[in-house]
């Protein structure tokens, strides 16, 4: 199994909004939850490195 980094989070996080930007007529309530829990990580990554 392999470790998820800061940066497969950031990647996903720019995929995932990129996708809503490209089709602003759906929801993607999902998605949006995703992109909120992975704001949450990167945000607590930022504040533990200084």
């Amino acid at each position: 199994m392999q470790d998820t980094t800061i940066d497969d989070r950031k990647r996903e996080l720019r995929n995932l909004l990129d996708r809503i930007e490209a089709h602003p007529e759906r929801a993607f309530a999902e998605e949006r939850k995703r992109v909120a829990v992975l704001q949450g990580m990167l945000i607590a990554h930022e504040k533990t490195q200084g």
